[in-house]
């Protein structure tokens, strides 16, 4: 189990769609261990394989440390709720930064375990917004694309500022 460097903003890799996993092995437990230590000291209640440089469709959430660890592999949102919800929401890969962005209430996605076993579930609220943001950054959508173009141009010259000043972290 390691700390990997996160990539941030605006490194292409945060752009690029991530690869489905074909093997369940040692390999993909040891890469999910990695980005839980990551996700923890970044800190952060998500993380993907693509935000520490491993395009592999790999998805961990920690909503709340009593709950624990949730790994999603290949997920995919199969359904999407009419109702929306407005939720703060940043990136390990650009910390500090966070603006409110609109998703959807409620979603079904499907996926898989670490062994490989598939899954259906249904998400609502906290959980769906997460697995929303996620899902988007293993299709290569970083979450700055969410935002009126106002607010992404403001949220980049606050990173940018930040960065300026020391203000970034890997």
């Amino acid at each position: 189990m390691t700390v990997r460097t996160i990539v941030t903003h605006p490194d292409p890799r945060l752009r690029t769609r991530a690869v489905a996993v074909e093997r369940f092995d040692e390999d993909l437990a040891r890469l999910v261990d990695d980005l839980v230590d990551t996700m923890r000291a970044a800190p952060g209640v998500g993380i993907t394989g693509p935000h520490i440089g491993e395009p592999r469709r790999v998805v961990v959430l920690e909503l709340d440390p009593r709950d624990g660890i949730r790994v999603y592999v290949n997920p995919v949102v199969v359904e999407v709720g009419a109702e929306t919800l407005r939720h703060v929401e940043g990136s390990v890969s650009m910390p500090g930064i966070v603006e409110e962005v609109e998703r959807a209430a409620r979603l079904g996605v499907t996926y898989q375990d670490l062994a490989g076993a598939r899954h259906e579930e249904m998400a609502e609220g906290f959980l769906a917004v997460c697995l929303q943001h996620e899902i988007d950054q293993l299709d290569g959508i970083f979450w700055l694309d969410r935002l009126s173009r106002l607010k992404r141009e403001r949220a980049n010259k606050r990173w940018d500022k930040a960065r300026r000043r020391g203000g970034e972290r890997r």
